[in-house]
């Protein structure tokens, strides 16, 4: 479901599945427990998916299928899972190599910088289009990570970026070809990697350590 390897000091973190369910979010806690435990000497993280899609976000179908009882653990391990990658104490890339919608959109967010695929794939909060409301905690973020104007249309409107389009936004911070993107995206993880540690991780927790807490308080 999600491949774990390392390559060096970066750690290289493919989703096979385009969704996210339980079981997902599972693998995922433990692969942050495996990089958390690696960053003091200095260490990067990219993450990927395969195919046309980035991550599409929620599995509704198995997430209509839990118990009810399991809706609400269900969303606090997704807000762990954001808070976690926000505040990691190394850099973080998304190699975005297709669609990124509604939680797989938060999921890219979640990380320090966002390379999309240069002729295919989309960036879309669609929220508003299937009706689903976005947690307070989730716009906090969004304000931290978007412009005003941005995240308003990104919000309101539902618009799909484009890699152009996103990059214009603010919401990308670069594109590559298909068959470069990942190799772009490794660049600048070890590139940034050889920042010192400690002064990395106080960086990133004073900058974005607001927007993970409120995250795990809600």
């Amino acid at each position: 479901m999600i491949e774990h390897k390392k390559e060096g000091d970066l750690h290289l973190v493919i989703m096979h599945s385009n969704s996210i369910c339980s079981e997902w979010q599972d693998h995922m806690l433990n692969i942050l427990d495996t990089i958390e435990g690696d960053c003091d000497q200095g260490a990067a993280l990219v993450l990927t998916g395969v195919g046309k899609s980035f991550c599409n976000g929620l599995n509704l179908e198995k997430l209509m299928a839990l118990p009810p009882e399991e809706h609400k653990p269900f969303g606090l391990k997704m807000n762990e899972i954001h808070s976690r990658l926000l505040v990691l104490p190394c850099p973080t890339v998304a190699a975005m190599n297709g669609h990124a919608f509604a939680a797989g959109a938060f999921l890219a967010l979640s990380l320090d910088y966002r390379l999309m695929r240069e002729d295919r794939g989309w960036f879309c909060i669609s929220e508003v289009d299937v009706g689903v409301p976005i947690p307070a905690a989730m716009m906090q973020m969004l304000r931290g990570k978007l412009s005003p104007v941005t995240a308003r249309d990104a919000i309101l409107t539902g618009k799909r970026y484009t890699a152009d389009e996103a990059i214009a936004a603010g919401i990308a911070d670069g594109k590559a070809s298909t068959d470069t993107l990942l190799d772009h995206a490794k660049q600048l993880g070890n590139d940034l990697s050889g920042k010192e540690p400690g002064i990395f991780k106080t960086l990133k927790q004073t900058w974005f350590g607001p927007m993970a807490e409120a995250l795990i308080s809600n």
